[in-house]
C-alpha cells in the first residue's frame, strides 16, 4: 500500500506539503513529520510545507509554514495530508502541482489525487506516517519523530477514543524511542491553560442545552463571536475549541457547537457511541464516524441538522 507513494516521492526532487485548514496537532504533527521522514531519507530533495498558522500548535518544532512561489509545482510533486475532502486543502496550488498524491485517516468520500493511501483503520494521520516508516524500514528524526507523535496523541485525545488500539501503542512506542519526547513539556504546551482561559471556558459551560432527547449543544451566534474575538477568541477556538466541554456529560452521547462565522455557521459534531458523520455528510460536510464537521448556511440550517441528531437517540 505504500510503496506507490515512495514512488513518487522517490521520482521529484521537489515536494510540496499540504494539510487542511485551521490545522489541528494531526495535520500540523504529520505536515512536519513527513517532510523530516523526506529529508532523513532522501536528503538531496527540496520540501516545503505550506498552509495558514499553525495557532494554538506553533509551540511544535518548525510550525512556521514555507513561502513558496507558483512556479515551484510545475516540477513539484504535491502530497496532501490529513484532508478527508478537496474543499479542506489549505493551498488549491496542489492541483497545479505535476504529480499529487494524499495520504489521509478520515472517512473515504472520493479521490482527488493520483496517488491516495486511505485508511479509515488508524486514529491519526500521524499514525499512518509513523506506520510508513515501520514498516517499509525507514528513518525518522527527533524532530520528526515529536511532530507525528504530538499528532497521534491530539487525534486519539490521549488514547482515549476507540480508534485507538495495540497498533496506535507500538507505533507511540516506536516514535517515543526515535524522538527523545519530554512528556511533561510536551502535555504541558498542549494542555495547559492559564486562568483566563479555564473563566472563558465556564463561560461555554454554562450557555450548553439539550434536545428533547438529550443531544448537548452550544450555539454562538454572531454578536457573541464578535465579542469573543476582541477578547483575544478565533472563530475555529470557538467552534472546534470549545466542542470538547461538552464531552464528558454524564447521559449525553452526541453534542454539537454551531458557531456563526463570516456569514455561515461551522457545525462540530462529536459522539462517544453513535456515528454522527452521515448527519455531518448530508450537510456537505464530512470526518470521521464520532467525529466530523460541516459548514452551512444559517440558523434555520442548524436547527435542521440538530433536530436530525435527536432522531438518532429516538
Amino acid at each position: 500500500m505504500y510503496k506507490k507513494i515512495l514512488e513518487e516521492i522517490k521520482k521529484y526532487d521537489s515536494i510540496v506539503i499540504h494539510r487542511h485548514s485551521n490545522p489541528d496537532g494531526d495535520a500540523i504533527g504529520s505536515q512536519i513529520g513527513m517532510k523530516h521522514l523526506i529529508m532523513t531519507n532522501f536528503p538531496e530533495k527540496k520540501v516545503y510545507v505550506v498552509g495558514d498558522e499553525a495557532g494554538r500548535y506553533s509551540f511544535m518544532d518548525e510550525a512556521v509554514m514555507d513561502e513558496v512561489e507558483d512556479s515551484v509545482f510545475a516540477e513539484s510533486l504535491s502530497i496532501v495530508l490529513d484532508c478527508g475532502g478537496e474543499n479542506m486543502v489549505n493551498d488549491e496550488r496542489y492541483k497545479t502541482a505535476k504529480a499529487n498524491a494524499r495520504i489521509d485517516h478520515h472517512i473515504f468520500t472520493g479521490a482527488f489525487t493520483k496517488t491516495e493511501v486511505i485508511d479509515t483503520s488508524f486514529e491519526s494521520c500521524c499514525g499512518i506516517i509513523a506506520d510508513i516508516i515501520a514498516t517499509e524500514g525507514l528513518e525518522i528524526d527527533e524532530i520528526g519523530a515529536r511532530s507525528l507523535f504530538t499528532g497521534m496523541v491530539t487525534d486519539s485525545g490521549r488514547f482515549r477514543y476507540d480508534s485507538t488500539n495495540a497498533r496506535t501503542f507500538r507505533l507511540a512506542a516506536f516514535l517515543v524511542e526515535k524522538g527523545n519526547i519530554d512528556f511533561n513539556d510536551l502535555y504541558a504546551k498542549m494542555y495547559a491553560e492559564d486562568f483566563e482561559s479555564i473563566k472563558r471556558k465556564s463561560e461555554f459551560i454554562l450557555k450548553i442545552r439539550f434536545t428533547e432527547h438529550n443531544v448537548a449543544y452550544l450555539y454562538n451566534d454572531a454578536a457573541e463571536v464578535e465579542r469573543l474575538i476582541k477578547e483575544g477568541m478565533t472563530p475555529f477556538g470557538i467552534s472546534r475549541g470549545m466542542v470538547g466541554v461538552m464531552g464528558d456529560i454524564k447521559g449525553v452521547a452526541i453534542w454539537v457547537n454551531f458557531t456563526e462565522s463570516e456569514g455561515k455557521v461551522l457545525c462540530e459534531l462529536r459522539s462517544n457511541k453513535y456515528n454522527i458523520n452521515p448527519i455531518a455528510v448530508k450537510y456537505r460536510g464530512g470526518g470521521h464516524e464520532k467525529a466530523s464537521g460541516a459548514t452551512i448556511a444559517d440558523r434555520e440550517t442548524a436547527m435542521a441538522m440538530l433536530a436530525d441528531l435527536d432522531k438518532m437517540m429516538l
